[in-house]
Parts: structure tokens; sequence; C-alpha cells
């Protein structure tokens, strides 16, 4: 039950219509045993010709009853699956606030079609876990020892042989089963993980499949992950079908049990037999409580199963520090900053070599720096400390005075104009598109934007398709530029902004770039060595160290690495 303990507190958040639940369902339980229970004795006591008066109270008492039961089944069905349905959005509300700053880093961790099996499955599959797990064992819990209350004024044989159908059918069977329920639930979910897994490569993967022509194999396995799920699901369905069954045969035993002992003690003059049809009808009532039981296995492992996965998910990711320590910084807008890094060390989640070692730089305010190396460098990762999307395993990263403890992730990214390697583009429009970059554009900004980076052709109407997919890398990139200066903002932080660019086209938006950013803070990462000549400072990098660190004069009169490297480029490119 440990790994379900953050699902019971959002459960407990709606206290009242569980409660409610609870008690209708409780009403509605006893007042079936009532309802037959008084029809039994009916039965039983029309066969001695009573007074009429006695058949006619009893008849009401019958009406009462059959009124009064489906008056709690239907306030028992409203409030628990109004419960259930706000759990579930508590669920996913509280699960979203969690996985959300872990956004950025998680697809290193989690292929996108095991963690969308997550969070569409798994969060799905604990919409079960108050109706299905937590309700039922607390409402058979009442309504039997109720019931074995009632039954021990005639006999306390007989509340013994019912207070153990409850043992029995409560408890013992649907514990034995769950042994072998956690182990099927495992790999049913493991399943279900593995062919989302093979769906979303198959949609991503189908242009490159194609022109490969090796389409036929990936649908092979994804017929094999489907079918493989499909097998694992049946195996599942059988498990709950025998479950029910055995406990359906323990239920049917304790009532021939009851009423073979019932007869007995009759015989024995021990029992009245005029209740012993009574006894009977009760204990075929009261076991229709214990039905749920049956199946508690399965939605017991599925629930915690899931709850598992979740937590996997948002357990165990580096917790940045501005929300551990509670941040309270608040960055002032239009400034320029500066940044420093002392002894900064960093490796990736799960893995052991150093991608950063003993970085130290300055990148003093209004300055413009080019961080350049060979591919693997670390440059990339670097730009990602500083953009707080990862925190340093060890040494000093600071934005002006401010330790990077003192301020949240969101704060930096809202005076930061930010261009990665990848830039997402949603369905749409160019004019959606570059409304994200602030809001209050107008159209003639758009337009203006656009010819700055050399986009004049395209319309603020034209369309735009999922994830940019009518648009070629370099116009991305474009695109992606024309955001930030939309932005405006004072620091920018690019990251291969314009790899996929031209040259006359690079040269032309550079140009444009540092007139926008003058006197503003601009980091560079890029892989290509022309035009540098204009920045304050140029970092080289290599295996994730700083190897030189000057201007481009000076990193050319030292003839050392980045000599080398332009040497390399000069030779290769002219």
């Amino acid at each position: 039950m440990r790994e379900l303990a953050d699902v019971v507190k959002l459960v407990m958040l709606e206290k009242k219509d569980i409660l409610l639940s609870i008690l209708l369902g409780f009403s509605a339980g006893i007042t079936a045993v009532g309802l037959f229970a008084s029809s039994g004795y009916l039965i039983s006591k029309a066969a001695l010709a009573p007074p009429i008066y006695t058949l006619t109270v009893m008849i009401a008492v019958l009406k009462l009853f059959g009124f009064a039961r489906a008056f709690s089944r239907y306030g028992e069905r409203l409030y628990s699956h109004r419960a259930t349905f706000t759990i579930l959005s508590n669920l996913r509300v509280s699960f979203y606030k969690k996985i959300e700053p872990l956004a950025p880093q998680i697809f290193q961790k989690y292929r996108s079609g095991d963690l969308l099996a997550r969070i569409v499955g798994d969060v799905e599959s604990l919409q079960n876990f108050f109706l299905r797990v937590f309700y039922p064992p607390v409402v058979l819990v009442l309504v039997f020892l109720s019931t074995i209350f009632f039954i021990s004024f005639f006999s306390i044989y007989l509340a013994l042989v019912m207070f153990v159908g409850l043992i029995l059918t409560g408890f013992v069977v649907p514990a034995i089963f769950a042994v072998g329920q956690r182990r099927m639930q495992n790999r049913v979910r493991e399943e279900r993980g593995a062919l989302s897994t093979e769906v979303t490569e198959l949609f991503y993967g189908f242009r490159d499949l194609k022109i490969y022509q090796q389409l036929a194999v990936k649908e092979k396995l994804l017929a094999d992950a489907a079918d493989s799920y499909v097998s694992e699901q049946e195996l599942e369905g059988k498990q709950a079908m025998f479950n029910q069954s055995v406990n359906t045969f323990i239920t049917l035993l304790v009532s021939w049990t009851l009423l073979a002992l019932g007869a007995y003690l009759t015989v024995e003059g021990q029992f009245d037999g005029l209740f012993l049809a009574m006894l009977v009808m009760i204990s075929l009532t009261v076991f229709e409580n214990a039905a749920p039981m049956a199946v508690f296995p399965n939605h017991y492992e599925e629930s915690r199963r899931a709850a598992v996965r979740l937590v996997e998910v948002v357990d165990g990711e580096p917790v940045l520090s501005g929300a551990s320590t509670g941040a309270t910084v608040e960055l002032p807008e239009k400034q320029a900053f500066s940044f420093d890094m002392k002894d900064v060390r960093f490796r990736y989640p799960g893995e052991s070599r150093l991608t950063l070692d003993g970085v130290n730089i300055s990148l003093p305010a209004g300055s413009k720096t080019a961080i350049v190396g060979p591919s693997g460098s670390g440059k990339s990762t670097l730009l990602q400390l500083l953009l707080k999307i990862y925190e340093a395993e060890d040494g000093l990263v600071s934005l002006d005075e401010w330790d990077y403890a003192g301020f949240e992730q969101e704060d930096l990214w809202s005076v930061a104009n930010v261009v990665l390697q990848e830039n997402h583009f949603f369905y749409g429009t160019v004019r959606e598109n570059l409304a994200l970059a602030k809001d209050g554009l107008s159209d003639e900004e758009m337009v203006e934007a656009l010819g700055a980076v050399k986009l004049d052709g395209f319309s603020l109407a034209d369309e735009v398709l999922e994830k940019g997919e009518n648009l070629s890398g370099g116009e991305k990139q474009r695109l992606a530029i024309a955001r930030v200066l939309l932005k405006a903002e004072r620091l920018w932080l690019l990251d291969e902004p314009t790899s996929s660019v031209d040259a006359v086209t690079e040269a032309a938006i550079f140009e444009k770039l540092f007139e926008a950013a003058s006197e503003d803070t601009l980091v560079l990462v890029s892989h290509r060595l022309t035009g540098l000549e204009k920045m304050d400072q140029i970092i080289v990098m290599e295996n994730g160290r700083v190897v030189e660190a000057g201007t481009f004069d000076e990193l050319m009169k030292r003839q050392g690495y980045f000599y080398e490297m332009k040497e390399i480029e000069k030779s290769v490119f002219m």
C-alpha cells in the first residue's frame, strides 16, 4: 500500500463524497439484506396462516426496504462516481504539476511512447482505485458485521459460520490470488508500454522506414507487440473470471453450510425453523457485497502498478535548486545580465561520464560570447545549465550577484531570448506561432520580424503543420529567430541558431541580431568558426573542459586549439 500513499492522500481530499458514498453503500447493502430477510420470513409466516394484519405489516416493511434500497443505491452511485471523477481530476493536476518542471530532460530517460502510456494509460487506470479498491472492503465489512450481529441473536454458531465466510471471501481468497495477479499485471503494463512505444516510433519514423524499405520489419514488430499485449490481456481476463468463480463457489458453499447447520439446529430444538428461510435469504443476499472482492486483486494490483510507474517518472529526477529551496529573488526586467561558472561539474542522469568537468567562465553584462568546439564537447550542455534546465553536480553558477538557487527557472526564461537546436512549432498559422513571443504583438511587428530573418515570402496567414513539418530546417530556425526578435529581452541564449541556413542569409541574420543585441548579453553556441570576429570573447571547449578563451585575434595569435580548428575549416570550405 506504500506505493499508493500519494493516491490515498488525493482520495482523502474528497472526504464529504467519500463519507456519503460509504454511508449510502452501507445503507443499500443492509436494506437489501433486510428486504430479502423479511421476504423469507414472510414466506415462512404465511405458511402458518397468520392474521391478515400481520401479512399487511410485513408487505409494507418489504416495500419500505425496497424503496430505501433503490434510493440508497442511486445516492451511492451518484456520490461515489462524483468522488471518482474529482479524484481523477486531482490526480491529473497533481501529476502534471510534478512532471511539468521535468519536461526538458525527461525524454532522455523515457521513450516517448512509454511516457505516453504512463501519462494516459496509468493515470486512467487509477480511476478504479476508489470504486474497486478503497470503497468495497469498507462497505463489505460494515454490512457483514451488522448482519453477523443480527444473526447472533438467533444462533452464535450460525453467526460464526457467517464470520468465517466473511474472512474467506473478503480477505483470504483475494489475498491468495493477489500474489499471482501482481506478476501478471506487471507483464500487462510492460506490454502496453512496449506497444505504445512501437506505435509512436512507427508514426515518427514512417518516412525513413519507407526510404530504407524497412517498413515491413517495423510493422511486424508492431504486430508482435500487439499480439503479446492482447495475449497478456486474455490471460488477465481468464484469471479474473477464475477468481470470481472461486469466490462465488465459496459463497454458495457457506450458504449451504448455513442451511445445513440451521436445519440441524432446528431438529435439535436450538433454532426456530420459522427463521430458516430468512437465514438462507440473508446468506444469499449478504454475499452479493463480497462479489467485488473477487476482482479486488486485479484492481488493487492494477492501481498499485500504475502508481509505481507514475512515481518512477516524477521521482529520481534532479530537483532544481530554486524549487527545492524556496526561491525568493525576482529578476529585474529589461536588464543585461552577467554569468559566472566556477569549478562546474555535470553529468547526465544515469551516466558515469562527466559531460562538464571543472568549467570556469565569466560572461560580463552586455558582452557577446561564442562557445565553440567539436561535437560532444559540452557546448549545448553548458548552455542548458545557464538556462537552468539542469543544475550543476558541483560548483557554482550565478547570474549577476544571485546564485542560481535564488530564483525560479521560469523567471530566467521570462527575461531571456532563447533559440535551441530543436524548436517546436504548433499546428496553426505563422501568426499564431510568432504570437508565442509575447502578448499584444501587432501584425506589422510580425511582418517586420519575418523580413529581418529573410522570410519575406511568408504570409502571417500561412499554415504551419504540427512540428513545422511543412517547413525546411532553415525556415524553422529563421522562424525561431523571428520569435526572439519579437520578444526583445536583453539576454540572448542561442544554440546553433543558423546551422541549417546558407552563409549569405546567415551573415544578414547575424548582422540583425548584433544590431538588436548591441547593449545586451549574448551567448552563442556554434560549431562554425566564421563571423566570430565581432565577439568580445570566444570560449573553446573539448571533452567537457574549457581549453581556450579570448578574443578572435588573441586566439589566432596563440595558434592553439582554436587556430587549428580554423585552419581545418579553411581547408575544407575554401
